[in-house]
């Protein structure tokens, strides 16, 4: 890295910011700020640091970015557009308008460059702790002595917004504590927040902050100090047990003669007039808009040179890696590859089948059970919870505790076996549930693995932006909420998750899946894994439930539907349809029996997830539920919100509408009217008033 820069690094500079500029400019929206405080930094980053090719953005050792300030995005947008990526320069002069693919903030899957969908403040720092998190896993199990096949470092530039967040200080504190010696991150130190200056909320000394949980920092004074932005990213990246956070002095709105250093420069266009005297003020021509000088295009086009020449010795290198580990390149490039063809020959080949069983098991342990099968054939699942796992059941037994390696821990022993290293596959979030969904999108995003994170149900709600952004990135991550009901009994309403499921099946691109049985739980495992182009939510019991007889009843694999007839009236016409998922499943059981005998014959459908029922044509969704036949009942131990489009308005629902309270699960449950009595008479009722109407 040079230790000197030219005038063509301060054209490059410049183009940077006024492309920017010029792109909010003729979108009349956007966030000016940043870009013109900031681009010193990414220049440096990008043009004289950062790993990465252009013309192949998905080559696997390549340094990942994240820009967690994503307002930021037009800066992002000429990156982008300048180093060669597949970004025409229209699209930037097309900036937040209608079908462009430079969205008001960055998103994954739609600009290439993008890592990661960005902009709620905090995610993109968390996402990269994440993705760290996965190279130092993928490179602890597959490098060997001389061949460092995994081998690249996460960058980020992060704002005074991202760090006042509190999902950016859960990750922060935990990646500290996993030593992440390769997450580097720019702050853009510029004491202006949305509204006002950091001085009316935002005081503390972030250094001291950052370094109490065990990062390394290092001040840079003046943010356009391009050589100063060098050293300091050496010095960085020179730190192999910490990561690093630069805290970067800069000026919001640099070089703007009225809205510098003002809150007025983040999130508005600059104006016409404005424009031209900033242009003025650093020395640019105030015409033509979305100037690119030659020399600038010239320079950046040197980043594309050097990716090609580091993609061309990492093939060469891997290639040798082949012949000596032929078996780890394999797995590793099986890995890499991504979706269905990432999956190992016989990743299923022990999901267990279990046997009937009246008492039955908690669902959490038949998923407990799936996923340690799973995980035997399957290196790439891995996960954890918040401080959960022996109430989750999600430990994976026997494959270690991804810790960092060193004089404390190097003889201990995980709580799950295999000692403490990077290479363990059991993730420790702490109680951290936010970090913890953005860490498994982060590391879903790297690639190479398959992350899940397990909490209770009711504390979904602390992460719910981060699974509202794995739905929208449409990202191959597994959410397991056990405690799913009333049912958990005595921890009382504080703990027992009411509104959780209809929240979460608002999510566009989610899929929530509810569970009846133990069989069920096995087949929605595979749907997890499978589910490759969007995120799945397992819910799961804490009590026992019968293990169905599949002889008599339909087999769990209808669960890959969405909604099934698990057992239909005698002669396939139904006086009414139970619907009910999860737990419920075994009351709608019951009350079918208990129906028949009063000459009420009762079709039963086990729905764990609409999701999955309404990807199926309509064929199939009118045959389980027939749109002329409207006397249909759903159980469900949670809110009625959503029932509604399943049993119509001649139909009911037995829910709960209001919070839980504290006694046993038994005693909860038989309060709020989840008895097979209670289903049977509300059943009765509803048979009734269709004969007389």
């Amino acid at each position: 890295m040079p230790s000197t820069f030219s005038d063509v690094d301060n054209i490059c500079v410049n183009t940077l910011r006024f492309l920017s500029v010029d792109a909010v400019q003729k979108a009349n929206s956007g966030h000016p700020g940043l870009p013109l405080d900031a681009a010193p930094m990414a220049y440096v980053l990008w043009l004289q640091v950062m790993k990465h090719h252009p013309a192949n953005p998905h080559w696997f050792d390549r340094d990942r970015f994240f820009l967690s300030a994503g307002h930021g995005s037009a800066l992002l947008y000429s990156l982008i557009h300048l180093s060669g990526y597949d970004l025409p320069l229209e699209q930037i002069k097309q900036f937040r308008q209608w079908g462009s693919i430079t969205p008001g903030h960055p998103e994954r899957g739609l600009t290439a460059g993008v890592e990661m969908t960005t902009g709620p403040l905090g995610q993109g720092f968390a996402n990269g702790v994440g993705a760290a998190m996965t190279e130092a896993h993928l490179a602890a199990r597959y490098n060997r002595d001389g061949f460092q096949v995994i081998n690249h470092y996460t960058y980020g530039i992060v704002s005074d917004g991202d760090l006042m967040e509190g999902v950016a200080s859960e990750a922060a504190s935990l990646a500290g504590h996993l030593q992440l010696g390769k997450l580097i991150y720019l702050y853009d130190d510029n004491n202006i927040t949305l509204s006002a200056g950091t001085d009316m909320a935002f005081s503390e000394d972030r250094a001291q902050r950052f370094d109490a949980y065990g990062w390394h920092t290092h001040i840079v004074e003046d943010g356009n100090d391009l050589s100063a932005i060098a050293q300091a990213l050496d010095i960085a990246r020179a730190e192999t047990r910490r990561p690093s956070l630069i805290l970067v002095r800069t000026h919001l709105g640099y070089g703007s003669p009225n809205k510098q250093d003002t809150f007025e420069a983040h999130g508005s266009p600059l104006g016409l007039d404005e424009v031209r005297l900033t242009k003025r003020n650093l020395g640019w021509p105030e015409e033509p808009a979305f100037l690119i000088p030659e020399a600038a295009r010239a320079h950046f086009k040197t980043i594309n040179a050097r990716g090609e020449q580091a993609e061309a010795e990492w093939t060469a290198h891997f290639s040798d890696y082949e012949k000596q580990f032929p078996d780890l390149a394999h797995e590793l490039t099986q890995r890499r590859s991504g979706g269905t063809a990432a999956f190992p020959d016989g990743w299923d080949t022990d999901i267990p089948l279990f046997p009937a069983d009246e008492k039955g098991m908690a669902t959490r342990i038949a998923s407990g059970k799936v996923m340690n099968a799973i995980a035997a054939h399957f290196p790439a699942l891995i996960g954890g919870s918040a401080d959960l796992d022996p109430s989750t059941m999600t430990a994976l037994k026997g494959l270690g505790d991804f810790q960092p390696s060193g004089v404390s821990a190097r003889d201990r022993q995980g709580s799950n076996g295999g000692g403490w290293s990077m290479d363990g596959r059991n993730l420790h979030f702490g109680v951290r549930e936010h970090a913890m969904g953005a860490i498994i999108n982060g590391m879903a995003g790297h690639g190479g693995v398959v992350p899940f994170g397990a909490t209770f149900l009711v504390f979904s709600d602390y992460m719910r932006p981060s699974i509202r952004l794995a739905a929208l990135m449409g990202l191959h991550v597994i959410f397991v909420f056990t405690h799913d009901s009333i049912a958990l009994g005595e921890d009382g309403p504080t703990h027992q998750p009411v509104e959780q499921l209809a929240s979460l099946r608002a999510i566009p691109q989610l899929v929530v899946i509810r569970p009846a049985d133990a069989n069920e739980t096995a087949i929605a495992w595979r749907v997890a894994i499978q589910s490759i182009d969007r995120p799945v939510v397992l819910i799961l019991t804490r009590q026992n439930v019968p293990t169905l007889d599949r002889t008599q009843f339909a087999s769990a694999d209808g669960l890959q539907r969405g909604a099934y007839i698990l057992a239909d009236a005698t002669g396939g016409k139904p006086d009414l349809i139970l619907l009910a998922s999860g737990s419920e499943v075994k009351l709608i059981v019951a009350a079918q029996q208990q129906l028949s005998a009063q000459n009420i014959q009762a079709r039963i459908v086990s729905m764990p997830s609409w999701e999955l029922f309404e990807d199926q044509p309509q064929a199939y969704r009118d045959a389980v539920l027939p749109p002329a036949f409207n006397v249909r009942l759903a159980v469900e131990a949670g809110v009625a919100q959503g029932w509604h489009r399943y049993v119509g308005d001649g139909g009911d629902i037995i829910s709960v509408d209001r919070f839980g309270a504290s006694a046993s699960g038994d005693t909860v449950l038989r309060e709020y009217g989840f008895t097979v009595e209670n289903v049977c008479a509300r059943a009765v009722a509803l048979h009734q008033n269709k004969r007389q109407s």
